[in-house]
């Protein structure tokens, strides 16, 4: 188990929300899918799983809600 920051929220347009974190140990930046959309119909977004956001260039992101300090 490795400690992490919270840098931000991302909701795609399928309505799924990502979450973005730093491992604080390896400073890697970390993205887990926090809730999936009530119309998201893919079957690689499953709640509490890593995400690749850079492979998602069909679906962008509508909002970035503001850094956590």
């Amino acid at each position: 188990m490795s400690f992490v920051r919270l840098l931000g929220f991302t909701t795609l347009a399928c309505g799924c929300l990502v979450g973005r974190y730093r491992e604080l140990a390896t400073s890697r930046e970390v993205s887990y899918l926090e809730e999936k959309g009530k119309a998201c119909g893919s079957y690689g977004h499953r709640r509490n799983h890593t995400i690749a956001l850079d492979r998602l260039a069909t679906v962008s992101p509508l909002a970035v809600a503001t850094r956590a300090s």
